[in-house]
């Protein structure tokens, strides 16, 4: 009996212990990125039945640095609302939406470099004001414990009377934007990507990027990569596999655009890709196809600018 007793009292101590070690071993669960396990090169839908529902648009993503927190868009049929999931007590939240109303659209999610302002695009006029007719960049501010519903418009340098979408910033401040200002009434979906820096708070004019990245179709949906090396965007043109497909731009030795191409089928399908953005880490690229959120090994920008490294050169020296 009292060997009974003991071998109890050695159970009930060691096999805790044996389990405390091998967390410590192992590490603590991964819960960053809903506890997703990892893409590999082949890209995959992102939490499927959470984040990416059936019958259910979801656009641009974002994630938080430590991938604890993540924003995203849903169409609803009409209009947009922007959802919040974070980690909270080692579970992951159920989704909520942050800006929502049953007017207004909210759409496209990016973060600031510090992560206190959420900037995005709507139709918002005012408080108690009817939508506009066109989108505008807007945000908002982290408070102490939640996000604050004071709408904040980022300025006449950014917005226009005409439509502006999508916003991504380098770790120098600058912003990268897309906008159809000088499209024509019959060409109003031809989109151009800017570039506008921040002084003192503020937005400077704005720089319609070159011919490098820019053409007389589509271009938007551009995300920028922190130390500027990179831009990806959403195009629509002749030669893609699509009805719009990612493409990408590296910077050259001169701190100029290269020509930008299509990412290849190792991205692009024949449905319509859109909304990039690559973790802060630089692990993941994550994306919008056919209506879902999709994510896949960020070295897969590494694969294409190896392939494309002979033709680079070439860019350079002509």
């Amino acid at each position: 009996m009292k060997r009974e007793r003991l071998m109890l009292v050695i159970l009930v101590v060691v096999v805790p212990l044996m389990f405390a070690a091998s967390l410590s071993y192992f590490g603590p669960p991964v819960l960053a990125y809903l506890g997703q396990d990892s893409p590999t090169m082949t890209p995959k839908i992102f939490a499927p039945g959470v984040i990416s529902q059936k019958d259910v648009s979801e656009f641009g993503s974002v994630f938080n640095q430590e991938g604890t927190e993540l924003f995203y868009g849903v169409d609803l049929q009409g209009r947009s609302e922007i959802r919040y999931t974070y980690l909270k007590n080692g579970e992951w939240t159920k989704p909520v939406a942050l800006l929502s109303d049953s007017l207004v659209s909210y759409n496209d999610p990016f973060l600031s470099p510090d992560e206190d302002q959420l900037y995005f695009i709507s139709n918002y006029s005012g408080e108690d004001q009817p939508p506009k007719s066109d989108y505008d960049m807007l945000y908002i501010k982290r408070g102490k414990k939640h996000w604050e519903t004071k709408v904040y418009n980022v300025g006449p340098n950014i917005n226009t009377d005409r439509d502006e979408y999508y916003m991504s910033f380098d770790e120098r401040g600058t912003v990268y934007f897309s906008s159809n200002f000088n499209a024509s009434v019959h060409r109003e979906h031809d989109f151009d990507i800017y570039a506008s820096s921040v002084v003192d708070g503020d937005f400077q004019p704005s720089i319609l990027l070159d011919e490098a990245i820019n053409t007389n179709a589509y271009e938007a949906d551009v995300f920028v990569a922190p130390d500027a090396s990179y831009i990806l965007f959403c195009g629509i043109r002749d030669n893609g596999y699509g009805q719009g497909d990612l493409y990408i731009s590296f910077k050259d030795e001169h701190d100029n655009w290269t020509k930008a191409v299509n990412m290849g089928d190792d991205i692009n399908t024949g449905f319509h890709e859109l909304c990039p953005f690559v973790t802060k880490d630089g692990q993941y690229l994550f994306f919008t196809r056919n209506q879902d959120i999709y994510w896949v090994d960020a070295d897969i920008i590494e694969k294409i600018r190896a392939r494309l490294g002979r033709s680079l050169i070439i860019q350079n020296k002509s």
